[in-house]
């Protein structure tokens, strides 16, 4: 052999050697599509774990029929999480990858927020918008409303939804609520107030306004027709796309939930009729919007069924406060908190703020009948859906969320090695990452309950050293480890690491972002002030 010819053979073994160590590092090969995936991704408001037949099969309640089929022809994750544990935080997390100590949205924006989401922020519509994707949103924004914060600004090339919650602004005709909210004032010259109701729950003033791109369409709203118009919407935006041939991201976020809407009556139900009774008002809502979930998961089978993802999961858990309109926690009923006062769902870090019903859907490549264990947060969405596209995130910013497409696509099941619960209004500093959670252990660092139905908050409490329960052994955490275990010790050293170390990154990191949060009345949406509560006509 010649001695030049052995040199380059030698050359090529230590090539194809890199080569394997450079795979090898990456994690295994993911076969890509031949062209770009359909991404759909729905959020549903204030959705508990336990409100989805698939999560709580013993109650054969059958009010997601829908979501049930596609969990049966899809994956079931079980150990996912909101970014937060209520609305702003948890959108910006999710339409950024990072937490809101990073993309400064710590909590909500309101009727009268001048700003919302930083400008400074990137947001996942956007990246695949310049990547060739055609971009929708369907739904409640909640991530500022004015000028340059509105959606159409922010990545999407149309939008169709409310700006924000669905009892933050009066109808003639409102929703389920507690306290009820009052229709909105039909008489008189148009006063803007940004001052809540009776028990703070409802803006009484400023209609409420359906927003077509950057055009209030329709102001007060009918809450009673909107199902059916963003059925319409989600069916044209879909079919629409096929026709192009152009690759899309769906957008949907749902806010049945929030403020319970149930169906209305059919037009010949007699006058003596009533509405389903308390009870039943949640459940009818559930059903409701299962069914917009089914007309979606059906228009895209029928248009691209094998290269569209569809991705439902919630952005926080139940309201407690809002009584027989409020969801289910399932078992993650957070008894360390309950049992010393104040509710432990929404807007807390205990599992039932923010453990929330998820599945992924993509025939022919997420295997069916599946169920993941793995540990992942709605900040995973925004890298997961990147990967799919081949797109590259800007490298000038560190993000929290992870890649979970093998988790998807191979059957993976390592999540998150450690995740962080921020705090969302229970208790500390808006965005403090309070809880930590680390394979079956979760560390409090800082406990605190909500208001829950008919009672007060739970009072604030420091842990020093934290709080730490098993979930594997305590789903409803009600009793912590003892501190002087083997095992407490161990967890607790490894916990404090991590924390020191994110904090110290974040505190380093100079893509950080800041929110204004400034409130003014004129920023509130207004189609015409002449008339009262803004309508867009006035009643006739």
């Amino acid at each position: 052999m010649e001695p030049g010819f052995s040199l380059l053979l030698l050359s090529g073994m230590l090539l194809c050697g890199l080569l394997l160590h450079t795979v090898s590092q990456h994690g295994p090969h993911v076969d890509k599509p031949n062209k770009k995936p359909n991404f759909i991704v729905i959020l549903a408001d204030d959705i508990g774990w336990g409100d989805l037949d698939f999560n709580q099969p013993d109650r054969k309640a059958n009010n997601t029929p829908y979501l049930n089929l596609m969990a049966e022809q899809g994956l079931r994750l079980t150990d996912f999480h909101s970014p937060a544990s209520t609305c702003s935080p948890s959108r910006a997390a999710i339409l950024t990858g990072r937490y809101g100590l990073r993309n400064g949205v710590t909590h909500n924006f309101a009727v009268g927020s001048v700003a919302g989401l930083p400008l400074s922020e990137v947001t996942l519509p956007q990246l695949l918008q310049k990547a060739g994707y055609y971009t929708a949103m369907i739904g409640k924004w909640h991530l500022g409303h004015n000028g340059p914060y509105s959606p159409t600004n922010r990545g999407f090339d149309y939008y169709f939804g409310i700006p924000y919650s669905n009892d933050m602004g009066c109808t003639d005709i409102p929703g389920y609520n507690l306290p009820q909210c009052p229709p909105c004032d039909s008489s008189g010259p148009q006063v803007i107030r940004l001052k809540r109701g009776v028990h703070g729950e409802c803006y009484s003033k400023v209609g409420l306004p359906l927003i077509e791109n950057s055009s209030i369409v329709e102001q007060p709203l009918d809450l009673w027709t909107l199902t059916e118009q963003y059925k319409s919407a989600a069916t044209r935006i879909i079919r629409n796309a096929r026709e192009r041939g152009q690759p899309y991201l769906l957008y949907i976020a749902l806010a049945h939930m929030h403020v319970p809407l149930a169906p209305p009556l059919p037009p010949d139900t007699s006058a003596t009729a009533s509405r389903p009774d308390d009870g039943k008002v949640y459940a009818a809502s559930l059903r409701e919007m299962d069914d917009l979930v089914g007309v979606v998961k059906s228009t895209s089978d029928d248009t691209d069924k094998d290269n569209t993802l569809i991705w439902f999961t919630g952005d926080n858990g139940p309201w407690e406060q809002k009584c027989q309109y409020a969801g289910s926690v399932g078992p993650f009923k957070g008894k360390w908190q309950t049992s010393r006062g104040g509710g432990s769902a929404k807007r807390t870090t205990w599992e039932g703020g923010h453990r929330v019903p998820t599945v992924a859907y993509w025939p022919g490549r997420i295997s069916a009948n599946t169920t993941s264990s793995a540990l992942l947060s709605g900040m995973d969405i925004f890298p997961t859906l990147l990967s799919l596209a081949g797109v590259t995130p800007p490298s000038d910013r560190r993000y929290d969320g992870i890649d979970a497409t093998n988790i998807f696509l191979h059957g993976e099941r390592s999540g998150h090695e450690v995740l962080f619960h921020p705090n969302s209004g229970a208790a500390g500093t808006f965005g403090d990452l309070e809880t930590v959670r680390t394979g079956k252990h979760k560390a409090f660092y800082i406990t605190g309950g909500a208001e829950p139905c008919g009672g007060a908050t739970g009072r604030q409490q420091l842990h020093n050293p934290p709080l730490i329960f098993d979930l594997e052994r305590d789903q409803t955490e009600e009793t912590p480890l003892e501190v002087q275990t083997p095992e407490y010790q161990a967890v607790q050293e490894k916990i404090a690491r991590w924390r020191e170390e994110l904090l110290w990154d974040i505190a380093t990191d100079k893509s950080v972002s800041t929110a204004d949060y400034t409130t003014d009345k004129s920023a509130a949406p207004c189609c015409d002030p002449r008339h009262a509560v803004c309508r867009c006509h006035p009643l006739g």
